[in-house]
């Protein structure tokens, strides 16, 4: 009996403690986003980039966590519309259709580095993502770069022209997301 009186007094305590914090955490999705993705061949280098994704998390003091991203493959445009149907064609957006990163958190304000799960045709790796955030108000402005091998996500960089034009295994990254609640 005094087991379970202690018991409960301990769960009432712990409840007083943690659900203030949990109802302070605000849900934040994307005002706009922009990606760009940059590469190089044996012809030029070359740039894709999307306006077009979804971004949420909750902020609860200075963390945001529950970081989730997601993009649709087929809106990284390109400025050659065959360059764009042959890089859906080496990410089988057939298939796969979308690219998502999801993190369990991310410092909600300053410089830091986001762990999390990048996945791109249906492999996902582990990557690490320089950011840094910028709080304004409501709004969260996060900027940051990172860089990929294609390979890694079982991804044959594309070729053209016959194999003549041959692109580069290595991608770099450019995050620009605005968020707010």
């Amino acid at each position: 009996m005094k087991t379970t009186k202690n018991l409960i007094s301990m769960s009432l305590v712990l409840a007083g403690l943690l659900l203030p914090q949990l109802s302070n955490a605000q849900k934040i999705s994307q005002k706009s986003t922009n990606i760009k993705i940059n590469g190089t061949s044996t012809l030029h280098d070359w740039d894709m980039s999307s306006a077009q994704s979804t971004f949420t998390g909750n902020v609860s003091g200075n963390v945001i966590t529950d970081v989730r991203f997601v993009m649709k493959a087929e809106s990284l445009k390109s400025k050659e519309s065959a360059m764009d149907k042959n890089a859906y064609k080496a990410l089988q957006t057939s298939k796969y259709p979308e690219l998502t990163f999801v993190s369990s958190s991310i410092l909600a304000s300053g410089t830091s580095t986001i762990t999390g799960n990048l996945t791109i045709s249906n492999v996902t790796r582990t990557v690490k993502i320089p950011v840094t955030v910028t709080k304004n108000g409501a709004s969260y402005i996060i900027k940051g770069n990172t860089k990929i091998k294609m390979s890694a996500f079982g991804i044959k960089p594309p070729t053209f022209m016959m194999g003549t034009i041959k692109t580069g295994d290595d991608l770099s990254i450019d995050i620009n997301i605005n968020a707010t609640n």
